[in-house]
Formats: structure tokens, C-alpha cells, sequence
């Protein structure tokens, strides 16, 4: 805890405006640790989304193939238009 006395409080401000620390820098660094954060997060949802999907064309090419899956006993799926890459994939989830 810091001191109350004025003259130790005056050597506390003085020893951290010597160090050179700046409010402003500290600032900024976590301006751009938030930006890295917001950058990763995007990465790992267009990884999830669509990077590791199968693509399909057209919504009758991801038709045909919700049709092939369930002639070999899958069920339930459904397509959806992939907004990253414009493409279809399929997927389990209720619409």
C-alpha cells in the first residue's frame, strides 16, 4: 500500500515519471492486444465456418449430396449459404 505521508508520495509520483512509463503507451499496447485478440477470433471462426468444410457450388450440388449421405443412412442435414465464401456446405444443426 502506498505511503500517506506528502513527501513519500511526491518520491512515488517522481520515481514513476523517471522510469519512463507512459499511460499512453500502456494505452495503445492494449489497443493492440485487443486488435490481436479480435483478429484470432476471426481466424478461428472462419477455420470453423468454412475453411474446413466441404464447399459445394451450387445449393442442387449440396442438395444431391444431403441425398447421397442419406442413402448410406444419414440424416438431418441441411445446406446453408456460406457467407465467407459464398459457396454451400452442409450441416447437423436445426435450421
Amino acid at each position: 500500500m502506498p505511503s500517506r505521508k506528502p513527501s513519500a508520495r511526491a518520491r512515488q509520483i517522481a520515481q514513476f515519471k523517471a522510469s519512463g512509463d507512459d499511460l499512453g503507451d500502456l494505452f495503445w499496447r492494449e489497443e493492440q492486444h485487443q486488435e490481436r485478440l479480435e483478429a484470432r477470433r476471426d481466424e478461428a471462426l472462419y477455420e470453423r465456418s468454412c475453411a474446413r468444410k466441404k464447399r459445394y457450388a451450387t445449393r442442387a450440388d449440396a442438395q444431391e449430396a444431403i441425398r447421397l449421405c442419406e442413402e448410406h443412412g444419414t440424416r438431418g442435414l441441411h445446406s446453408y449459404k456460406c457467407s465467407y465464401c459464398n459457396g454451400w456446405h452442409l450441416t447437423s444443426h436445426p435450421r
